[in-house]
């Protein structure tokens, strides 16, 4: 496990452009005529969109959804629904082809991680989300050793509400466990959060109003029965073709 005492003192006096080093793998990989496989974890379509623009330019991706912390169970399914239909629309649209992993959905883990490291009352942004992107990334690095993936990642970074820094520390931390290299990434530089909005306009891509995690939702005074009312109603309108997400 990576505590946050752990990325604090990684990061003293030590803040790194994760954009500039991904610019270098790309300069590498032309230079060599290579074309990787990642991995990408996401945790949403707006987060994959203009992470998937860029990356797909210099590799072969794979979007792994993994992500136990999201409650309830119907904005899982809605997010994750959500999350396929960009795909298909992303991969007519450009030629690309990214693929689609989704990993089990297994929420009581993440409560169980939780309530063991008692971070039910850490601020969003504080150590409740180290845990969990510790959670996540351990979790697509293990898939993509297994699968044989060259780099595991995340776009978790395209976020404004993310912390590239500990997000990245922590990718580097979990690299040093499994056989596979992390791919450093900031993907809200360059504009890259102004152009996933402008995706989601162009996709017609739901925007949720929370990261996804209980604890967050009450803090942010979200009411989780209208996000489950809505969540069932998007996934009963796919269920019946009714709507493409």
């Amino acid at each position: 496990m990576i505590t946050h005492e752990k990325i604090e003192t990684l990061l003293k006096g030590n803040k790194v452009n994760y954009d500039k080093e991904l610019q270098s793998l790309f300069k590498e990989w032309k230079t060599t005529s290579t074309r990787p496989k990642i991995l990408l974890h996401s945790c949403c379509a707006p987060c994959s969109t203009y992470s998937l623009e860029y990356l797909c330019e210099y590799a072969d991706v794979c979007v792994y959804f993994s992500n136990s912390n999201i409650y309830p169970r119907s904005e899982y399914q809605r997010r994750s629904l959500v999350q396929k239909n960009f795909i298909q629309k992303f991969n007519d649209k450009t030629g690309h082809d990214v693929l689609y992993i989704e990993a089990d959905y297994k929420p009581n883990e993440f409560i169980e991680m939780v309530h063991n490291q008692k971070l039910e009352q850490e601020p969003e942004g504080g150590k409740r989300c180290t845990a969990c992107f510790d959670m996540r990334l351990n979790e697509v690095a293990k898939a993509a050793q297994s699968l044989g993936y060259d780099y595991f990642g995340t776009a978790l970074t395209l976020s404004p509400h993310k912390d590239a820094q500990v997000v990245n520390a922590v990718g580097y931390e979990v690299q040093k466990i499994y056989d596979v290299s992390y791919l450093p990434a900031d993907f809200k530089k360059q504009g890259g959060f102004y152009r996933s909005v402008e995706m989601c306009d162009e996709y017609d891509i739901y925007r949720q109003c929370y990261c996804g995690c209980i604890f967050a939702a009450k803090q942010q005074g979200i009411d989780l029965k209208d996000v489950n009312k809505e969540a069932l109603e998007f996934i009963k309108s796919q269920d019946t073709g009714g709507q493409n997400g």
